[in-house]
């Protein structure tokens, strides 16, 4: 979700590329509903690790800043950028995962979440 409104609040203005923790899960079908409500597209999007990035040829040197979204992402990006001069920066959101039982309740977790990133990533490039 981050980068797809990353892409949409700022378009060219930095380079983006989402991260995860694993790689190998797919987009969640709630994630792609919430988004497509502030038409961001995620449908084609799919999760990959840090070492699956850099295996692409996207060295994490060539960052200059690292959000992540979970403790365990923070402590992996500190961990393998503990070397390099860029910035990681932790921006605790609600992870939707696992709240509500009805889908109307589910999507409003996520809704929950797109919008704190959101407001986060206005705040940190000045968009609106």
């Amino acid at each position: 979700m981050a980068e797809g409104i990353t892409k949409k609040l700022i378009g060219t203005q930095t380079y983006v590329q989402s991260v995860g923790v694993v790689n190998d899960l797919e987009i969640d079908g709630f994630a792609i509903a919430a988004c497509a409500e502030i038409d961001v597209e995620l449908s084609r999007h799919r999760a990959r690790s840090f070492e699956e990035m850099e295996q692409m040829g996207e060295a994490l040197s060539g960052f200059d800043l690292i959000v992540t979204l979970s403790p365990a992402s923070q402590k992996r990006a500190l961990d393998l950028t503990r070397y390099y001069h860029l910035s990681v920066e932790y921006w605790p959101v609600l992870e939707p995962n696992g709240i509500g039982e009805t889908r109307e309740q589910i999507l409003n977790a996520y809704r929950q979440t797109r919008d704190q990133l959101v407001a986060q990533i206005s705040k940190k490039w000045g968009v609106a």
